[in-house]
């Protein structure tokens, strides 16, 4: 990997285009280096692992609501859409928009944390959305995925966004264009062109995670993706697009990032060097915000040993979570969000609550994507009184370590104290979820599978579950046919409902 300066120019300096971010990324997408065999294994897992949680999301109102925007949009060859007939063909960036909703709908895909965050396999949907409208192989699609994360993930490890309150979205245009460019094999010229477009219109605050969190939460994500195909699509017409985009004296750092004395270092592979960013980001074992990964292990952990203490948990005084600097500030009272701490409050903002997801997992002792969000759940008076016993601090230790580049030593997690009303207290803590690579019970191939039977048990059969996962273990080798199927079908009653109608809904 190579350290690249990246920093504002005056347009009077005349930067080339080969000191540019945007073209170096455009030249690490375009060279054709062999994607090595566990980055290829760790590419079907997380295919897998999008398949299942969008099948969890089939019939939530978001995911129906993008699903009929996409139906509306019938194209040929086109690409397949979650839960509908593999011959339904939709136009690939709106298939990007309804398989980016359903995978992201439930917080319960990949992530990556470094100088920001990131969920890495909202790359999948569009990149594979435009390999199976054009007729690419599985080879393609591999080449493209393994792509799309590394971009991801350099850019999340060399600039942040959020102390600027940008989205992350604005680091996944970028990272998706690329992603296609190296699936349809594109010179660098119409790369370089098509990642700038992409991060100018993917460029939103983040007032989309902050406050009252409605389900834009979910749609985010699904635009930058549906942005990035429009973006490829418009420069391989012969379009341009504002450069240099980063570095410009009018550009994202200058006004939206650090201002023109900041300067980013960001990391990428040099010419014949794999692609190898996707080994360094993870999954999830429970649906919630991934910081709160493995404070929910901690809680089903620490819940035996305050019941032998106390079975009336009402005998709490306080709870104090001892965590990072993001922690604290994003999913904690660090945040001065009143609402998560309401009972009322939506889905989206309970999943960024850690303060709810401690103390219903505290009383549950694990976590469940549907009824641990459910509204009698939430309003459960005993959950409501543990749940504002709880508090976060920063720690700058975990803040340290959450910073680390050392992934051994890098941890999202917390030091939880527990107060009862005698003065006894109870403490434990934790460094990553189970389910992290370095966690207790790390995922590997079974371990998503897994997931996907026990998400798509009801809702996908048996047989079209195999028929997928069959096709995932042959995913380098697939023809463009069998590339076209990657997807799965379900019964309409499946699929649920949307009660208002659109623009594009015809009468």
């Amino acid at each position: 990997m190579k350290l690249h300066s990246v920093r504002t120019r005056k347009s009077a300096d005349h930067l080339p285009r080969t000191e540019q971010l945007a073209w170096k990324i455009a030249e690490v997408a375009a060279d054709p280096v062999a994607v090595e065999p566990e980055v290829v294994e760790m590419i079907g897992n997380r295919i897998i692992d999008n398949a299942a949680v969008a099948a969890a999301s089939l019939a939530r109102r978001p995911v129906a609501s993008a699903r009929a925007q996409a139906v509306a949009h019938p194209f040929q060859p086109g690409a397949t859409v979650f839960g509908l007939p593999l011959d339904r063909r939709v136009s690939p960036e709106w298939a990007a928009w309804a398989n980016g909703v359903a995978v992201r709908e439930l917080d319960f895909h990949d992530t990556y944390l470094a100088a920001d965050y990131s969920h890495p396999g909202d790359n999948i949907p569009p990149i594979l959305a435009v390999a199976q409208h054009c007729g690419l192989g599985g080879a393609a699609l591999v080449r493209g995925l393994a792509t799309g994360y590394e971009i991801q993930v350099d850019l999340v490890t060399g600039i942040c966004l959020h102390e600027h309150k940008i989205d992350h979205i604005a680091h996944l245009g970028p990272s998706a264009a690329a992603g296609i460019g190296a699936a349809l094999g594109l010179a660098p010229e119409i790369i370089y062109q098509a990642v700038q477009q992409a991060l100018h219109v993917t460029t939103t605050t983040r007032q989309s995670r902050k406050g009252e969190i409605s389900s834009w939460k979910a749609f985010a994500p699904a635009f930058a993706g549906k942005m990035a195909v429009e973006a490829v699509d418009r420069v391989m017409r012969g379009e341009g697009a504002p450069s240099p985009a980063w570095e410009g004296e009018d550009g994202f750092i200058a006004w939206m990032l650090g201002g023109p004395n900041a300067e980013y270092r960001v990391p990428l592979p040099e010419k014949g060097e794999p692609k190898r960013a996707i080994l360094d980001t993870y999954t999830k074992e429970h649906s919630a915000e991934y910081q709160s990964q493995a404070l929910i292990d901690l809680a089903r952990r620490m819940g035996p040993v305050l019941r032998e203490r106390t079975p009336d948990l009402s005998k709490v005084r306080s709870i104090v979570i001892h965590t990072s600097h993001h922690t604290h500030y994003v999913i904690g009272t660090g945040a001065n969000d009143p609402q998560k701490m309401d009972p009322k409050a939506s889905r989206e903002t309970l999943d960024h609550s850690i303060m709810y997801i401690f103390a219903v997992a505290l009383e549950d002792g694990g976590w469940h994507h549907e009824r641990s969000y459910a509204p009698e759940r939430a309003a459960k008076p005993a959950t409501v009184a543990l749940w504002h016993k709880i508090a976060t601090v920063e720690d700058p230790e975990w803040t340290r370590r959450y910073h680390s580049q050392d992934p051994k030593e890098k941890a999202f997690g917390a030091r939880v104290v527990i107060a009862l009303e005698d003065g006894s207290t109870i403490e434990d803590e934790i460094a990553v979820a189970d389910a992290h690579p370095l966690g207790r019970r790390p995922f590997a191939r079974p371990q998503y599978v897994a997931k996907f039977r026990a998400l798509a048990d009801g809702i996908i059969t048996q047989a079209e579950q195999d028929r997928f996962l069959e096709l995932i273990d042959r995913l380098p080798t697939l023809t463009p046919d069998e590339l076209g199927s990657l997807s799965f079908a379900v019964e309409p009653s499946r699929l649920g409902s949307v009660p208002r109608r659109g623009i594009f809904d015809r009468s």
